[in-house]
C-alpha cells in the first residue's frame, strides 16, 4: 500500500479551557447524552464523523440560553465557532430533541413536589415582549392593546409553572388563532391532559366550543 493510500488517523482537536456557571455537571451530562441525536456517521445512511465534543456544544447553548446573549457573542474559549453551535441547536430543535429533553426534564421535577409525572391539568397565557432591531418585519407585529412591537410567546405550562409547550409568533396575533395551535399540538403529544386553564382573552363562546370538541 502506498503512502497516499493509508487512512489518515482522526484528528483530536485541542480545545482551549473554559468554565462558567451554566456548564453541565458530570451528572446532568450522563442524563442528557443519551437523549440527543445519534450522530450521523453511526446512522445506517451514515455521515461524517462529528468534529466537536457534544458536551461542549450543549454547554455553550446552555451559556447562550442562560445569559440570553446573542449566538455571535459566544464566548471565544469554547473553541467552536457560533454558526456551528447555531447549528446544533437548530438541528436539535427540528428533530424535537430539545421538547424532549424538556419533557424529561419536568417528568423528574415534579414527583419531588409530590405531583405525579405527566401533568393533566395546564395553564395557557401570553407575552408581548418588544422585538429587537435584529428581528425582521415579517415575524414581529404590532400588540395594541399592550402598545408593544415586537413578538408574542404563547406559553402552556403546569400548576408549578414548568413549561410544557411554547409558540412565538408575531406580537399583533391574537391569543385564541395561537391556542388552536398550541391545543391541536397538545392533543397529539399530551392526550393524558384534560383541563385547561385560560383567562378572559380567550374567552367567546366560537372558542370555547372549539376547545371542548378537539
Amino acid at each position: 500500500m502506498t503512502p497516499s493510500h493509508r487512512s489518515r488517523p482522526h484528528t483530536v482537536m485541542l480545545l482551549p479551557r473554559y468554565r462558567y456557571p451554566s456548564d453541565t455537571t458530570d451528572v446532568e451530562w450522563a442524563l442528557l447524552k443519551g437523549l440527543l441525536q445519534v450522530p450521523a456517521c453511526q446512522t445506517p445512511k451514515g455521515g461524517c464523523p462529528e468534529n466537536w465534543p457534544r458536551r461542549r456544544v450543549v454547554d455553550a447553548i446552555r451559556y447562550i440560553t442562560d445569559n440570553g446573549g446573542k449566538w455571535r457573542a459566544l464566548p471565544a474559549d469554547f473553541g467552536i465557532p457560533w454558526r456551528t453551535v447555531f447549528g446544533y441547536f437548530a438541528r436539535w430543535a427540528k428533530a424535537g430533541v430539545l421538547k424532549q429533553i424538556l419533557d424529561q426534564l419536568r417528568r423528574r421535577l415534579r414527583p419531588r413536589r409530590r405531583r405525579c409525572a405527566w401533568p393533566v391539568r395546564v395553564i395557557v397565557d401570553s407575552q408581548s415582549v418588544k422585538g429587537a432591531e435584529t428581528v425582521s418585519n415579517a415575524t414581529r407585529g404590532y400588540d395594541a392593546n399592550k402598545h408593544i412591537n415586537g413578538r408574542k410567546r404563547h406559553l402552556l405550562v403546569d400548576q408549578d409553572g414548568l413549561l410544557v409547550d411554547l409558540l412565538v409568533t408575531p406580537a399583533d396575533v391574537q391569543d385564541r388563532d395561537a391556542a388552536r395551535v398550541l391545543l391541536t399540538r397538545l392533543h397529539v403529544e399530551h392526550s393524558e391532559i384534560v383541563l385547561i386553564w385560560a383567562d378572559n382573552g380567550y374567552g367567546g363562546e366560537e372558542f370555547s366550543t372549539w376547545a371542548k370538541t378537539h
